[in-house]
């Protein structure tokens, strides 16, 4: 049976790194960002995603495992966000992604969710009058997009906290920076379509809490199978560089300042670094 204070010491560090995205969404509520610093933010996000997944996770499956289990594992988590991006509709940073589709369309292009969302949407937000239907429909895809997003970067936590506490809240925390511009991409565009400026911060905050449930999915496994949690780390951090190189770092460049854009990388980074160090890692 697994330890009770373990899961919820999980739950616990996983819910605070999602706490991100809603900060990004009081953020683009207050100020709205401009490409300056929308590419800062991006490259922040960016820098700390990849040093985090070769730097720590990467790095300590392969020193408990080996190289066959970290490149078996690291290939697993990058097939596996390939394949949620490519088989489930959905928006990441202004890019609709869907299946059988090649080329993207921007968030200003018509996206048309499922009839029986249409009809309940008042239900989730009372209080608006949404003037830009386009806009709306982009948020709700960007929401179901990060969460998608979030819940395989719960297992780092997890897998992370079961390897070592310190190693879990160690990457809860370089989590909960990352979660900031997603919490941007995912609170614009409903409030500048009308939705309610709390509504729309409500909603990119519970987009990060597909977090937890990951977090909590990988604890309960993980308990039962610890010999698979080198292998976890590493799939954590496949999932982790496909984003950044798929998503993250190409966005940033398009809808950033590139001086911008490289400067966040190398903040994040260093970031990562310096956390590293301070939990003495």
């Amino acid at each position: 049976m697994p330890d009770f204070g373990t899961l919820l010491n999980v739950v616990l560090l996983s819910t605070v790194a999602s706490l991100g995205t809603g900060l990004g969404g009081l953020i683009a509520i207050i100020r709205r960002p401009g490409r300056r610093l929308f590419g800062l933010l991006m490259g922040i996000t960016a820098g700390v995603m990849i040093s985090l997944a070769f730097m720590e996770l990467v790095n300590e499956a392969w020193q408990l495992k080996g190289f066959w289990t970290t490149s078996i594992g690291f290939g697993l988590g990058a097939v596996c966000m390939f394949l949620l991006d490519f088989l489930i509709p959905h928006i990441r940073f202004g890019e609709l992604e869907a299946r059988g589709q090649d080329e993207r369309s921007t968030p200003c292009d018509e996206v048309r969710p499922h009839r029986r969302w249409r009809r309940h949407r008042h239900a989730f937000f009372r209080s608006h009058h949404i003037t830009d239907q386009h806009l709306f429909n982009t948020g709700i895809l960007l929401a179901l997009g990060i969460s998608l997003h979030n819940l395989p970067e719960g297992i780092a936590v997890g897998a992370g906290y079961l390897h070592q506490p310190v190693f879990g809240l160690f990457i809860a925390m370089a989590i909960m920076l990352h979660n900031i511009p997603e919490g941007v991409a995912t609170a614009l565009p409903l409030y500048r379509c009308g939705i309610n400026k709390w509504e729309a911060v409500r909603t990119a905050f519970l987009s990060g809490l597909a977090e937890p449930i990951g977090a909590l999915l990988a604890a309960l496994f993980l308990t039962s199978f610890q010999d698979l949690i080198p292998a976890a780390l590493a799939f954590a951090g496949g999932v982790m560089v496909f984003i950044t190189l798929d998503e993250l770092i190409p966005t940033a460049r398009e809808f950033g300042h590139q001086h911008y854009t490289a400067f966040g990388i190398i903040v994040g980074t260093m970031f990562v670094f310096v956390l590293s160090g301070v939990f003495g890692l």
